[in-house]
C-alpha cells in the first residue's frame, strides 16, 4: 500500500483547507483509513478515520463539527475538509491505512504517508 498526501499550507485563523490522500495498492474493501496529526513536542494523535466501504467515521472531539472526512472510491482518494482552522490545529498531518475495522489509534495503522504541513497564522 502506498499513501501520498497533499494539500497542506499556510492559512489564517478561521480559514479552510482541504487535504488529499491518494492510496494505491488496496486489494480489499475492508480497509480503514484516516488522518492523524503531530505537532512539535506532542504525540501523534488521531484526527478522523473512515471505513472504506462501510462509511463509518470517527472524529476527535477537538475537530468534530469543523472537519469532515470523505472518500472518492473511484479515485482511491481520501479527503479531509478542515474548516474554521484554529491556533491549536497546526501540525504535520498524515494519512494512514489499515486492513480491518474502524480504529482511531495510530499504533494500529501500518501504512503511512510522508505527511503534509498545516500552518495557521493569527
Amino acid at each position: 500500500v502506498q499513501v501520498v498526501e497533499s494539500g497542506g499550507g499556510l492559512v489564517q485563523t478561521g480559514e479552510s483547507l482541504r487535504l488529499t490522500c491518494v492510496i494505491s495498492g488496496l486489494t480489499d474493501d475492508h480497509y480503514t483509513m484516516g488522518w492523524f496529526r503531530q505537532a512539535p513536542g506532542k504525540e501523534r494523535e488521531g484526527v478522523s478515520v473512515i471505513h472504506w466501504r462501510g462509511g463509518q467515521t470517527w472524529y476527535a472531539s477537538s475537530v468534530k463539527g469543523r472537519f469532515t472526512i470523505s472518500t472518492d472510491l473511484s479515485e482511491n482518494t481520501l479527503y479531509l475538509q478542515m474548516a474554521t482552522l484554529q491556533p491549536e490545529d497546526p501540525a504535520m498531518y498524515y494519512c494512514a491505512v489499515r486492513l480491518g475495522a474502524l480504529r482511531s489509534g495510530p499504533d494500529v495503522f501500518p501504512d503511512w504517508g510522508q505527511g503534509t504541513q498545516v500552518t495557521v497564522s493569527s
